[in-house]
């Protein structure tokens, strides 16, 4: 199998998609002749034509308008918001129609689009391109919110997004675009949209992220591992809309101690959603407090106090200390 970045992951992702399926439409500002601002959509449009490989007008709310209606009247159209903070610019769109077709139809009328987008920090880039507002988008009915953390599930993800009948944000950290490389079969490949993934097995605690967090994430089980003696599960959640805590669950009540991370702003974040769902389901198993890493409750900031904005794997180990000592 050929190691690919996230960007030629995805890249191929799409041309797949769209050699197998004509209705297959990709969209949005210089995604076409310039093959999209981290290259993610380069050389479609050489391959399928401006018909099929759109450059639009910076209008946010007009590319995610047409490609609903794209969708209502069988197209399956992929479009891309170039950073997620101007995706604020098509909420109503989403909220009021994108999300609300099948229910206001009655299931007469699907909307299958997805809309694609770069989030959160770690590139060193403006204000507007580096936020990381998932839980908009996975608090709205009808939508369904993915996240990849590495190349090989972006890919298949990706193609089970286009091939759903609903709605789909597709959020892509891009400071994992090129980070790494990865094993990416060439063969079809896809990833069930609502599942989470086991990605490393332990039984002290449990640690449960998305995206660009699992890296680090990793990196702090790895140092547990090594330098305490204490093994970490990890789990990758993939999407947050629908949310799978079936295994996340089973987690906790094997290790009885929970550290959540993601980079989103603490206050509302996802991680209080997940820690309502343990205490739901797995409280008496719980044997201290969950705790979160998280950015901070503040505009992400620019260039000399981004890295201490995200989390990392020191204060990651930090918290899975603290909790150990405090179930002690």
């Amino acid at each position: 199998m050929p190691k690919m970045t996230m960007v030629q992951a995805l890249n191929m992702a799409l041309r797949q998609e769209m050699e197998k399926d004509d209705r297959v439409i990709v969209l949005g500002e210089d995604v076409g002749v310039d093959g999209g601002v981290f290259r993610v959509t380069e050389g479609l449009i050489d391959r399928f034509g401006p018909d099929r490989v759109l450059d639009t007008p910076l209008a946010e709310s007009a590319i995610v308008g047409m490609s609903i209606g794209m969708a209502v009247y069988g197209l399956r159209p992929v479009c891309e918001i170039q950073f997620s903070g101007f995706s604020y610019l098509n909420f109503h769109q989403i909220e009021c129609h994108a999300t609300r077709l099948r229910h206001r139809s009655q299931s007469r009328f699907t909307v299958p689009m997805v809309l694609r987008t770069p989030y959160g920090g770690g590139v060193r880039a403006l204000e507007h391109h580096s936020e990381s507002r998932e839980v908009f988008y996975a608090h709205m009915p009808g939508l369904k919110m993915v996240l990849p953390s590495g190349p090989r599930n972006a890919r298949a993800l990706l193609v089970s997004a286009i091939r759903d009948p609903d709605p789909v944000i597709f959020f892509e950290p891009k400071a994992v675009y090129r980070a790494f490389r990865e094993e990416v079969p060439e063969e079809e490949e896809t990833f069930p949209i609502g599942k989470s993934l086991l990605v490393r097995e332990g039984r002290h605690v449990t640690l449960i992220t998305y995206g660009a967090m699992v890296r680090p994430t990793l990196e702090a089980a790895e140092r547990l591992s090594q330098n305490d003696g204490i093994e970490a599960e990890v789990i990758d959640l993939l999407t947050l809309a629908p949310l799978d805590d079936t295994l996340f669950v089973q987690s906790a009540k094997k290790t009885g101690r929970v550290v959540i991370v993601h980079e989103a702003p603490r206050s509302y974040g996802p991680g209080a959603e997940l820690v309502a769902r343990l205490v739901e389901k797995a409280f008496y198993f719980l044997e201290a407090p969950v705790r979160r890493v998280t950015g901070f409750d503040l505009i992400m900031p620019l260039f000399s106090r981004e890295k201490a904005y995200l989390p990392n794997a020191g204060r990651i180990v930090r918290a899975v200390k603290e909790t150990l000592e405090a179930a002690a």
